[in-house]
């Protein structure tokens, strides 16, 4: 690294990802400085944080001595060739998700972050949403028992195809939200041993896949992960059934919305869930249920994470093996999809 704190970070891509996402939780890090944001409209970068340098290509950013790491935060294809250069540049790197498009090109990036000794850490940011960490609380402490069925979802009503690069041929919403539900069932129960994918284009005109179902099978637990954007009543976030008792939540996580809403990560009242989920056990012949008041989320953590293992203080948040696991179960789903049967992992 080039300097002690604040690590100097260049964010590349200031669309929503960047500009609602990584800038602000960069800005609002400790030990982090955003010193320079790779983009085509300074004005708008400027606008919003008007000290920062604004380079006009990756090529101009990697020149600095000074930036210790590249946030990534473009569209998907230009994940890989922007990782490589990064790497090669000696920087260290964190790319938004997905890792990569293909399984192969994430392997590539992660050889390369090994042979290079660099950090290379993927935002799986959906790990500190506060209906996870609730359930990860909910499990740790027996209130569920062993879990029988997960089912989770990110679902949405955008019936109207738009002219962006997520929903061209190629892309589709297993990539841009199957990681989040993948990942955050990996992080829960590891590996399944076999998947089955029904992915759809349900829009009108629609190029690439706005629906996805997947089910992952373990030797007891069943996992039901669902995304779709014609789904007008999508407020159901996850519902998990265990051998004690059932944890159901409405609405996600609120962080997006606050972010989008220009609230500063970290004030007075962050990641608190306005829609607490509730937790149903047995009780004599019928159940009981409770509001369970949930665990704030706090998307920040990552980027302390990340600002910890650039320090040697602390381990990498998402480091690649586990990210690589998200992309190899997406490419046996996309497999499984495509033949229209049940593949092992």
């Amino acid at each position: 690294m080039s300097s002690p704190l604040p690590f100097k970070v260049a964010l590349v891509g200031y669309g929503f990802v960047g500009k609602a996402f990584h800038a602000p939780l960069i800005v609002a890090t400790p030990g982090l400085l955003l010193h320079t944001v790779v983009s085509s409209d300074p004005a708008k970068v400027l606008a919003d944080h008007p000290g920062v340098k604004v380079a006009p290509d990756l090529d101009a950013a990697l020149a600095d001595p000074e930036i210790d790491l590249v946030v990534i935060a473009t569209p998907d294809p230009l994940h890989a060739p922007q990782a490589h250069a990064a790497l090669d540049a000696g920087k260290a790197v964190v790319i938004d998700k997905p890792f990569a498009v293909t399984l192969d090109e994430a392997r590539a990036i992660a050889d390369h972050a090994k042979r290079a000794g660099k950090l290379l850490s993927i935002f799986h940011n959906r790990r500190w949403d506060s209906d996870f960490l609730t359930l990860q609380a909910l499990i740790a402490d027996g209130s569920l028992g062993e879990i029988v069925q997960y089912e989770s979802h990110f679902d949405r009503f955008r019936p109207e195809v738009r002219d962006r690069w997520r929903e061209k041929p190629g892309a589709g919403a297993l990539l841009d939200l199957g990681p989040h539900l993948i990942d955050q069932a990996l992080k829960l129960f590891g590996p399944p041993r076999a998947v089955f994918a029904d992915l759809a284009a349900q829009k009108d005109g629609g190029q690439a896949p706005d629906y996805f179902h997947l089910v992952l099978r373990y030797p007891r637990l069943r996992v039901l992960l669902h995304a779709s954007q014609m789904t007008i009543d999508s407020r159901l976030r996850m519902a998990v059934h265990g051998t004690k008792g059932s944890f159901v939540k409405q609405g996600l996580d609120d962080q997006e919305n606050a972010l989008k809403a220009g609230v500063v990560p970290g004030s007075q009242g962050w990641g608190v869930d306005p829609r607490p989920g509730t937790l149903t056990v047995p009780d004599g012949e019928g159940t009981v249920s409770r509001v369970v008041e949930g665990v704030p989320g706090d998307y920040l953590a990552y980027y302390a994470a990340v600002r910890d293992a650039l320090s040697g203080h602390g381990d990498n948040p998402v480091p690649p093996e586990e990210a690589l696991a998200v992309m190899a179960l997406i490419e046996v789903a996309q497999r499984s999809a495509a033949e229209g049967r049940e593949l092992a992992l």
